[in-house]
């Protein structure tokens, strides 16, 4: 049972902050430097040079392509255990619009979510725990490609990570533009949603738009479709389960043809749920909605629904424990322990299906008056020690010394 038994993050903190500049310098040099899912060959090698000069016991690189995994032991290892700390290190591909000296160098593509300052704090933690060893047992600490719809965190797992490295909780921290900066945010149970893709294909037959009699419309289908879609989360999900079904892209026809009723349509979107048995009603009904609203028209729809990502749960053990060490570090005032979960994905849900474990959120406050995938989106460099400092208690306190 993890439990807080001394607060060493004051000392944590102040240790930390003294090598803020560089972290700052590392952070924005990543930031000029972006790279895709398992693309990230600079910024592993990045990595695997920090974790060199930070002095931690042996950097493994290549797990997961492009993932690093670093191990620090402590000064003792009587309780034998590990514990992993996770940052993603992926980039998007968007074209940044930001105009600062480490603007993004490469064309397309940016860190709009904020995964350089991620891979920065951990570095920090890294540097820390290397010099000071105040924990008893070993920190595993895990640098993942991929995070932004590659999962990543699933390649590294079977590539043997938790087999190689067989933690018994693991942590991870992303930043939030909604939350004031040094609020740090966790909640136990699902914290993000899980993320499926759905592409509803409708075949009909095209023809004159002068004659629609003579066609079997699949731009009528799907308007029809796109509507009882919405009857899902409205009449078929209680009110206490959330669900998002999103039809994000409508394809269809061609513009410069205003009098050709086509031949086919495809839909494309997502959905969103925290519980499985929600998922699998949504995906049940759909199709249902989608084969007999087609047949109706006599058209026919062929519904293909994904699963990318589960949904991310904490433990609570963990999440309890987490929330206490955020509360050690900053105040219980500036911690929220119920912090409302979120719709977006995160594919760290992989590994908390292996390992019990939390994922929070760390504040820090609107820049630019933008938030994550935007173009002027950029990482706060004034969270980066905290968010150091969070990930180094987690580890000392997971793991004390002998009093």
């Amino acid at each position: 049972m993890l439990s807080v038994r001394h607060s060493g993050a004051g000392r944590a903190f102040a240790h930390i902050a003294k090598f803020h500049p560089e972290l700052t310098a590392f952070r924005r040099d990543l930031h000029a430097h972006p790279e895709l899912g398992f693309e990230e060959v600079y910024t592993s090698s990045r990595v695997v040079e920090a974790m060199r000069l930070c002095g931690v016991d042996e950097v493994h690189a290549g797990i997961g392509k492009t993932g690093v995994v670093a191990i620090i032991r402590g000064k003792t290892n009587s309780s034998q255990k590990m514990i992993a700390l996770r940052a993603d290190m992926d980039a998007l591909p968007l074209q940044e619009h930001n105009d600062v000296a480490w603007k993004s160098s490469n064309q397309g593509l940016m860190h709009a979510c904020g995964h350089d300052g991620h891979t920065a704090m951990l570095v920090g933690a890294a540097r820390y725990l290397a010099e000071t060893r105040n924990f008893d047992g070993t920190a595993v600490l895990i640098f993942q490609p991929g995070e932004e719809g590659y999962a990543g965190a699933r390649a590294m797992i079977q590539d043997g990570l938790f087999e190689r490295f067989p933690a018994q909780a693991a942590f991870a921290i992303h930043n939030s533009p909604e939350t004031e900066a040094g609020v740090i945010g966790i909640t136990p149970g699902p914290m993000q949603a899980a993320v499926d893709r759905i592409e509803i294909i409708i075949t009909g037959k095209g023809g004159h738009g002068a004659r629609p009699q003579n066609c079997i419309d699949p731009i009528l289908v799907a308007a029809h479709i796109i509507t009882a879609a919405q009857s899902i989360a409205s009449r078929n999900v209680a009110a206490v389960d959330q669900v998002v079904l999103s039809i994000c892209s409508v394809q269809g026809g061609n513009p410069g043809a205003m009098s050709v009723v086509p031949g086919a349509v495809n839909l494309v979107g997502t959905v969103r749920t925290y519980r499985a048995e929600i998922q699998d009603l949504v995906e049940h009904r759909l199709r249902a909605l989608c084969e007999s609203i087609a047949a109706g028209f006599g058209a026919q729809a062929t519904l293909i629904y994904e699963r990318v990502y589960p949904a991310t749960v904490n433990t609570l053990p963990e999440a309890q424990f987490a929330s206490d060490v955020a509360a050690s570090l900053v105040g219980e005032s500036r911690v929220i322990r119920n912090m409302a979960p979120s719709m977006g994905g995160e594919d760290f849900s992989f590994m908390l299906q292996v390992v019990p474990g939390a994922y929070m959120r760390l504040g820090q406050g609107s820049v630019n008056g933008c938030f994550l995938h935007n173009s002027r989106y950029d990482f706060n460099d004034d969270v980066l020690p905290l968010g150091s400092a969070m990930h180094a208690s987690l580890i000392e306190q997971a793991m004390p010394l002998a009093a």
